[in-house]
């Protein structure tokens, strides 16, 4: 049977639904979720601080009740924890947007909304270990990956753009003058909320295909030089 490393070196009263255990579940839970909405606050998303910080005791609480209702009831099942599951996850899912050039931003922090919520219904349950363990590689994937991801993604041969256009008319020369550049298309999707505009707003994939282009440049150079295109208004990378 699992015995938890951490609860067993606080002793029982850290165990069960007692006043300290109770305090303690809150508290920890509270200040996990704050670290991490620091963290995506910081970064301007959708979930901030206290989002993270509600859905961190609402998570521990259930798991709390469940615990409650299998010493009191003897109810096998955990119920409480299971809709509460269901309903961060349903939250968190409306935290990804699509931006006007169809980028989609979000996706991370409805991840890492729903990942808090696992890690303080392990603190409810009183599985310290396995809440801390898992915090520490979460908060690591979340503030110190973001650089590596940045890194190789720069210098990786394909890219993906959002660029507004003078017109229509101006797509063609663009494929032209990226052909040059030794880029190659791979996908174009016209964004539909510019239809009627007169602009030409598109999504495009693209693949580094010029040897020199691949060892020289990184994306944001290549994002430059289409920059100073005339008929090019806006530019930038899609994440």
């Amino acid at each position: 049977m699992y015995e938890d490393i951490i609860s067993n070196l606080l002793g029982e009263w850290s165990t069960g639904l007692n006043l300290g255990a109770v305090v303690l579940k809150i508290g920890l839970a509270f200040i996990l979720a704050t670290i991490i909405g620091l963290e995506r606050a910081t970064k301007r998303h959708a979930a901030g601080l206290r989002t993270f910080i509600l859905v961190s005791i609402v998570s521990s609480l259930a798991a709390m009740c469940d615990e409650y209702i299998l010493i009191e009831y003897k109810v096998q099942f955990s119920f409480v924890t299971a809709a509460t599951v269901i309903g961060i996850a349903i939250l968190s899912s409306n935290t990804i947007l699509f931006s006007s050039r169809n980028q989609l931003k979000g996706l991370t922090t409805s991840v890492a909304l729903w990942c808090m919520a696992m890690v303080s219904i392990f603190i409810g349950f009183g599985h310290y270990t396995i809440a801390i363990v898992s915090f520490l590689l979460y908060f690591v994937c979340l503030a110190l990956f973001t650089r590596i991801e940045e890194y190789f993604k720069i210098r990786s041969n394909h890219l993906e753009i959002s660029i507004e256009l003078k017109g229509k008319n101006y797509l063609s020369e663009f494929t032209a003058t990226i052909r040059k550049l030794g880029l190659k298309i791979d996908d174009i999707e016209i964004n539909p909320a510019y239809a009627n505009s007169g602009l030409g707003v598109y999504s495009i994939s693209l693949t580094i295909v010029d040897g020199e282009l691949k060892k020289c440049k990184t994306h944001n150079e290549i994002i430059e030089v289409l920059k100073n295109l005339e008929y090019v208004i806006h530019v930038e990378t899609i994440n």
